[in-house]
């Protein structure tokens, strides 16, 4: 009869052996160039071998988190784009933009479609916020002065994102096709008419040769009245046109923050500050010095002219005679003045 033995198990390998084993195959090091060792270098590979982290600086000012200070407009209003991109996607597929299905399409989502008009609400109040949130983002930057150099350039495509911002609410505000938005885009639209050598109403217009079928006003309708082609032209521009020029900028604005410094904080006069302003001024005016043609230091300094012979001093009056019992003072060596009195005590 043969003896049966009692099934043992094997044991697993250590987690470290299993571990180890991962991280040190082929394919792990060919997704995963660096090990996760806190030091200051994995710290810094961390951001600068990630897609997605290397727009961002590897070290933060301290005020760059402080919210009292940049309010975190910038970063919610890039928070409401996403989401905004988000359930635009997803509104898309039950929007059709034609004349004859928008408005059904628009009053189907808000009655027929399961979480219709949560999805709806969610698209219109997040762009309502993002329109406030990058004024106030702006009006951030100008209060604590973030437009001044080195800054300049990134200042200006600020000021761009936010016209497009406007540009994106105004192209949306037309899509559901009723008659708050129909009479909005034309009131809107009729403005562009008086735009200077752009509009047929404008300045200039007669000799241009501007007239309502070949304005700036048609470009946008798509013709002289509000209609199907107008719907098709801010769809596309709303959908597809504006945001990837926003995504871009959006791109550059984000890597010029990192590459002017970080975000700007507030003055702070240190000893270092004071002698990179010094260095600057010296430079500037060494700059100054070579445009206007005034020699440098280092360079041949014209002769100074002669200086003129003094004329002769006149004679001194003879000192009054002294009194009578004291001793007169000793003049003072190499004709100098005698010192004060009060000196000598």
């Amino acid at each position: 009869m043969a003896l049966k033995l009692p099934f043992v198990p094997p044991k697993p390998p250590p987690f470290e052996k299993v571990k180890k084993n991962v991280t040190q195959s082929e394919a792990w090091k060919s997704i995963f160039r660096h090990s996760y060792q806190d030091n200051q270098r994995n710290r810094a590979l961390q951001i600068v071998d990630n897609v997605f982290l290397h727009l961002h600086p590897v070290r933060v000012p301290r005020h760059a988190t402080n919210y009292s200070f940049t309010w975190g407009m910038g970063g919610i209003t890039f928070l409401l784009f996403i989401h905004l991109t988000v359930t635009g996607i997803i509104l898309m597929f039950w929007y059709r933009p034609t004349e004859a299905f928008a408005f059904q399409d628009m009053k189907a989502l808000m009655t027929d479609v399961a979480f219709g008009p949560l999805l709806r609400n969610l698209h219109r109040w997040a762009a309502h916020a993002m329109v406030i949130t990058v004024m106030l983002h702006m009006f951030r930057v100008f209060l604590t002065g973030s437009y001044k150099p080195p800054r300049q350039f990134n200042w200006g495509v600020g000021v761009i994102l936010l016209l497009l911002t406007f540009l994106l609410s105004f192209t949306g505000y037309l899509l559901p096709w009723d008659q708050l938005s129909i009479w909005a885009v034309t009131v809107g639209t009729n403005m562009a008419r008086a735009v200077p050598l752009q509009g047929s109403e404008g300045p200039f217009s007669n000799y241009l040769g501007l007239r309502p079928d070949n304005d700036i006003r048609f470009i946008l309708l798509g013709g002289t009245q509000v209609g199907e082609p107008t719907l098709l032209r801010f769809y596309v521009g709303h959908c597809i046109f504006l945001p990837f020029i926003a995504a871009t900028l959006m791109a550059v604005h984000f890597w010029r923050v990192r590459k002017d410094g970080g975000i700007s904080g507030p003055v702070v006069s240190t000893k270092a500050s004071e002698g990179a302003k010094y260095i600057a001024e010296k430079m500037a005016q060494k700059r100054l010095s070579q445009i206007k043609g005034v020699p440098t230091n280092g360079a041949a300094k014209p002769a100074a002219p002669a200086k003129a012979a003094p004329a002769p001093k006149p004679a001194a009056a003879p000192a009054a005679a002294p009194a009578a019992g004291t001793t007169p003072a000793a003049p003072a060596p190499g004709g100098a003045k005698a010192p004060p009195p009060w000196l000598k005590k």
